[in-house]
């Protein structure tokens, strides 16, 4: 006799899935090898050098800038990371420090660009048909204590939505919007 494979269920309100549980499968994105690594390691080294001179020659000047560029390299610390940060599955929505959204709760979903001087910034806007709390069916915006002050790739905006900054990520964003798109018009 042999046992049958069950087909895989919907998650209810009682039985949330795991963090590692839904980036397990599906379109899942990690920050991008030369997104931004820079960034922490620069910064890693300007704290690493003035706290050595610091405690070697004990000139104050280079406590606090050893603070400050520490603090900005443990900002940055994810850009380094490999685990994936956002993506999608027949689920919904996942992003990091943020949880699962639903498909049947994204009222739409867009790809900005904004300006900054001479610099283009493409934004993924997620927008909920009900409010943040309400939409998700996994909440992980609970972060562990060392986690909390490090750089999250969501942001909530104003009239409910959701806006990820795509830059970070490995494929272009033009692809990873229609492949969200696409995904969220099948599984709706």
């Amino acid at each position: 006799m042999t046992a049958q494979a069950q087909p895989p269920q919907r998650p209810s309100e009682e039985t949330k899935p795991s963090q590692e549980e839904v980036m397990s499968r599906g379109f899942a994105l990690p920050y991008g090898a030369n997104r931004g690594g820079f960034r922490f390691y620069f910064m890693a080294f300007v704290a690493l050098m003035s706290l050595g001179i610091y405690v070697s020659g004990g000139q104050q000047f280079f406590l606090p800038l050893g603070i400050a560029a520490g603090s900005v390299a443990y900002y940055f610390y994810p850009l380094i990371e490999g685990r994936p940060r956002f993506g999608a599955n027949e689920y919904g929505i996942f992003c990091d420090g943020l949880g699962l959204i639903p498909w049947r709760e994204v009222n739409d979903i867009l790809l900005r660009t904004f300006a900054v001087r001479n610099i283009e910034n493409k934004e993924l806007h997620i927008q909920l048909k009900r409010d943040l709390d309400h939409a998700l069916i996994a909440d992980w915006r609970r972060q562990p204590l060392y986690r909390i002050l490090m750089k999250l790739p969501w942001k909530l905006g104003p009239d409910n939505v959701v806006r990820i900054r795509l830059e970070p990520f490995r494929p272009d964003p033009e692809q990873i919007h229609s492949t969200m798109t696409r995904l969220w018009h099948y599984y709706r």
